[in-house]
């Protein structure tokens, strides 16, 4: 074959090859439903449950990040909050506000936030303050409104969230019932047990709720296996109307 007949055809299978790359595997979707979708993602505090300092709650923070810029999240509307001293914004809860209320005004066709942090039958710690769920619910009342919706919260006793922020265009996943801790959160372990099994699932999942629902599964059998008692039990709440109006990624 000559010269001239050669490159042409190099050409061509060097652009079939970069489109093979770019589209398998966990791709960042170009044509996402979700780039304009505006989202949180907090990690509430830096300490272990020791009292130690932990980078626990930021790598979920930072993993959960990457993943929904991989599912099509555009990165400039992923807000994150972090608890560790200096961090900017500061973890607080007028400081979630604030940027959701921001990112909501451009970002306008469904919200997400996720939460990592500890957390008691009050609510969840941000910072130096627990944001109780009704709190919360006002956030997103004000700047999501009617828009679909998902919250994620991972701490422990979680499910006390749901009540508060139960609406018809929500889905609230939770790493706990209400009345249970969850596990994970000491000094040498990376993420905490539900953080770990959201982000290990995530690839396997099409939607939200199915993330949910193996996520759940997931949390079950780590805590049958380490005989960790009583299971936490996280919970998932599909609003009336939120498998409608929240996409499936794929």
């Amino acid at each position: 074959m000559s010269r001239a007949l050669l490159l042409p055809r190099m050409y061509r299978l060097a652009f079939i090859a970069i489109v093979f790359l770019t589209f398998s595997g966990n791709p960042v979707f170009a044509s996402s439903p979700y780039q304009k979708w505006a989202a949180i993602v907090v990690s509430g505090d830096w300490h272990a449950h020791d009292g130690r300092p932990s980078e626990i709650f930021d790598n979920s923070r930072r993993d959960v990040t990457r993943d929904l810029e991989t599912l099509g999240f555009a990165r400039d509307n992923i807000g994150q909050v972090s608890a560790r001293p200096g961090s900017r914004p500061p973890a607080t809860a007028s400081a979630i506000r604030n940027m959701l209320s921001e990112i909501s005004r451009r970002a306008r066709s469904g919200c997400l936030v996720y939460f990592s942090s500890h957390g008691s039958q009050d609510g969840i710690l941000v910072g130096n303050s627990i944001l109780e769920p009704r709190a919360l619910a006002r956030i997103l009342d004000t700047s999501c409104g009617e828009r679909p919706s998902v919250v994620v919260v991972s701490a422990c006793f979680s499910g006390v969230f749901v009540p508060a922020l139960k609406a018809h265009n929500r889905l609230l996943i939770t790493a706990a019932r209400r009345d249970r801790t969850s596990f994970g959160c000491g000094q040498t372990d990376r993420y905490p047990y539900f953080d770990q099994c959201v982000l290990s699932v995530w690839p396997h999942a099409d939607s939200f709720a199915v993330l949910g629902r193996r996520a759940q599964i997931c949390v079950a059998a780590r805590e049958k296996r380490e005989h960790m008692n009583p299971p936490s039990q996280p919970q998932l709440w599909i609003g009336a109307d939120a498998e409608k109006v929240i996409p499936k990624w794929r």
